[in-house]
């Protein structure tokens, strides 16, 4: 008698999706114009980016002139523009830490959420908003330390 033969583990040839293994070669001319279209699109939204930060933020001191008055809401809403504008320009320059914009862009969008709202909110939805605050700057200071040269662990010299 002929026992039942275990089916073959490996894959067939043309099924790639359940071959865990299988890895796509891309060639070298296919990887440089890839990375340039990516580095292109990337570089197009950024400057898309700044033009609707400067939009917006136009947008907002002609609103100010109209109504001849600048509340606290008005001054955190430059900030924020400020901070898309500062994170675009990090990008371009490649100084600073990024990832540390859009920490403070959050918030300041909490504070300015805190002010425009805290007289509807529940006061433990305001202790929420401003533990995340608190949260997202601790953040802050470790990612800034972290990135630092002669951060914890590393030797300077």
């Amino acid at each position: 008698m002929n026992a039942p033969t275990p089916p073959d583990p490996t894959p067939p040839a043309n099924d790639m999706i359940a071959d865990s293994s299988f890895k796509p070669t891309v060639s070298g001319t296919e990887h440089v114009v890839a990375a340039a279209a990516f580095h292109l699109v990337e570089r197009v939204l950024l400057i898309l980016v700044a033009l609707m930060t400067i939009g917006g933020a136009l947008t907002e001191i002609v609103g100010i002139y109209q109504t001849r008055s600048i509340t606290l809401a008005d001054i955190l809403q430059m900030f924020l523009y400020t901070e898309v504008i500062g994170m675009v320009s990090v990008f371009y320059t490649g100084k600073g830490a990024t990832f540390i914009y859009p920490i403070f862009i959050a918030m300041t969008a909490l504070a300015r959420l805190i002010v425009l709202q805290s007289k509807e909110m529940a006061p433990e939805n305001i202790v929420f908003e401003a533990s995340a605050i608190l949260l997202l700057a601790v953040a802050a200071v470790v990612i800034t330390r972290i990135s630092r040269p002669g951060a914890v662990g590393e030797k300077v010299g």
